[in-house]
């Protein structure tokens, strides 16, 4: 009998989270913008200024993330599909020979955000900072590219991560073993930095797409991965099917998040747009 109830138990937790993921998803798709575009828009509201000036632009639309985000997620995602293919279940972190790089590119961010974000506070509040100096003058080409570096960094620590909560028959082999295992990803991260610097829309319209998008893979995988430790699951997977609820339990969470944040900045802005300076 015990066992009986444990299963229905099991059963029903199942249909609950199917359930919450509906409830959420479809509460989210008809309380934001309308159409494609305004639903990634209604994505980059919940983690990005949004900030025109800062953005690349489909004609006269901001993409959903400003340069440095879009940068940011778009290697991301490229960062994941590439260990996908290559290093499908390795879960050893990189080698210091690629840590190296990746820790230059982290404080390539921070460097350039933090004398981007004193900039804008110069533009915005004049007078103020005035005796601190900024190093350069901020521009979207090192948004993008010191933000592409911070998503690979990103990338290469968390897949190794969920590699080894997850799986049952994760390897003990690193990610990236040594700089040249590394260096494709970082030229093909290059190559989509030089397409979204056209600002063409053929290619900012699926960049849109995939650096949204990125947002919700990032945030699942964080999610799933606790959803797993907390369902006391960890290293039982040898398979993403046998994966699916806690996938739809941390996609779940994720979206929560993103609707809580659309909810409270449009409650203190009152527009779905990006901040304004001045």
């Amino acid at each position: 009998m015990p066992q009986h109830n444990a299963a229905r138990l099991k059963a029903a937790s199942k249909y609950l989270v199917i359930l919450a993921a509906l409830l959420v998803l479809i509460g989210w798709i008809l309380n934001t913008p309308p159409g494609l575009l305004g639903k990634a828009d209604a994505i980059g509201y919940a983690v990005c200024h949004r900030i025109d000036a800062r953005s690349f632009h489909i004609g006269d639309r901001p993409l959903p993330l400003c340069a440095r985000c879009s940068g940011m997620y778009l290697a991301a995602v490229a960062g994941l599909a590439y260990q996908m293919v290559f290093a499908r279940k390795r879960s050893g972190a990189p080698h210091w020979s690629v840590i190296i790089p990746l820790a230059l590119f982290v404080l390539a961010f921070g460097i350039d955000g933090t004398n981007s974000y004193l900039y804008l506070i110069k533009e915005t509040y004049p007078g103020a900072l005035a005796r601190i100096p900024n190093l350069y003058i901020p521009n979207n080409t090192l948004r993008l590219l010191t933000g592409s570096g911070m998503g690979l960094g990103i990338a290469a620590m968390l897949f190794p991560a969920f590699n080894q909560t997850i799986w049952k028959d994760a390897g003990d082999r690193r990610v990236f073993p040594h700089l040249k295992a590394f260096a494709p990803l970082f030229g093909l991260t290059l190559l989509l930095d030089l397409l979204v610097l056209t600002e063409s829309s053929i290619v900012l319209y699926p960049a849109a797409f995939i650096s949204a998008g990125g947002v919700l893979i990032l945030l699942t995988m964080v999610y799933s991965m606790i959803w797993v430790m907390l369902m006391q699951q960890e290293n039982e997977f040898t398979r993403f099917s046998q994966l699916w609820l806690a996938l739809v339990a941390g996609f779940t969470i994720a979206m929560l998040q993103i609707a809580a944040i659309d909810l409270l900045r449009f409650w203190l802005t009152g527009a779905w747009g990006g901040f304004s300076l001045g």
